[in-house]
């Protein structure tokens, strides 16, 4: 993956250069895997990462998950969550479907389901949220969620022992620059909007592509370990709104961010306690290294 490592190989950044003027400027959780985004005020970490962010997914018949990657009309399925852990799915034509957290009902019980290479333990929503998916999808699929005594770990190598998270693809948090996307968009036929990159923590204040020396920050009072860039796929092709894929921002970001054959943009975190973020809240760098070698 590249002149990557854990947070430990850094260094310390010089005095005077940490929490210069950078903030937290939008949180972005992603209730049900591959849909919509919202963009929230303030957001709790618990064990797995942002609470309620990737803790839904919805997977094929034999168990396996589905992702914009080969299902972009999952862009246009809308998630949101209240405040006693309910999901309410929408999508164009059909009504909301209300989701109850541990819902009983038809269909409803535990199940194995298949996120990469992790077998993981999960609770299918039952046969009323299926018939919904197939719907908005145009193929079959069934609704799963993570329980809270989930144990789904990060990558070996990159996190701690007992690092947990949801159903994001391997890491609780996705840190971007915001002036990274914007550099990117001057080089780009046409601009394209930040929930191409379904980040979680979007940075103001930082230089274009900063990100790729942090390997620790504090947002607020909770330490991030930044551990790993973000290869980028299909998914930044898609239009979000209409699920419609064209070839960039991958065709230009493969000029000057690529790397063993990938293209690279975002980093991947991992917190170091529970907490609550707020946007606005200062970002200090605590820890630097080197930045990958991309061509």
């Amino acid at each position: 993956m590249g002149a990557t490592g854990s947070a430990a190989a850094g260094s310390a950044e010089p005095t005077g250069l940490a929490g210069a003027g950078r903030r937290l400027g939008e949180i972005r959780v992603h209730p049900l895997k591959g849909a919509a985004g919202r963009r929230v005020d303030r957001v709790t970490l618990d064990a797995f990462g942002p609470r309620h962010d990737r803790r839904w997914m919805a997977v094929d018949p034999s168990g396996v998950f589905l992702s914009q990657r080969a299902t972009p009309a999952l862009a246009r399925v809308g998630a949101a969550v209240d405040d006693d852990g309910a999901l309410t799915l929408t999508a164009p034509g059909l009504p909301p479907l209300p989701v109850p957290p541990g819902g009983a009902g038809p269909g409803t019980g535990p199940r194995t389901v298949r996120i990469w290479d992790d077998d993981v333990a999960a609770e299918d929503c039952g046969h009323e949220a299926a018939a919904w998916l197939r719907e908005a999808l145009g193929e079959p699929a069934r609704l799963v969620h993570l329980p809270e005594e989930g144990d789904r770990l990060v990558p070996a190598g990159y996190g701690r022992p007992g690092d947990r998270v949801a159903f994001a693809d391997a890491f609780p948090l996705l840190v971007l620059a915001r002036a990274s996307l914007d550099d990117l968009n001057t080089r780009l036929p046409a601009p394209i909007p930040m929930d191409r990159f379904r980040p979680n923590l979007v940075i103001d204040g930082a230089a274009p592509y900063e990100e790729d020396r942090w390997r620790r920050i504090r947002v607020g009072d909770v330490e991030l370990d930044v551990v790993k860039p973000c290869a980028r796929c299909l998914v930044t092709t898609t239009d979000q709104r209409t699920g419609e894929r064209g070839k960039e921002p991958l065709r230009t970001l493969a000029g000057y961010r690529r790397m063993d054959g990938k293209v690279w943009f975002a980093w991947n975190a991992i917190h170091r306690r529970r907490g609550e973020l707020r946007v606005g809240d200062p970002v200090e760098v605590l820890e630097t290294g080197p930045p990958p070698s991309f061509d």
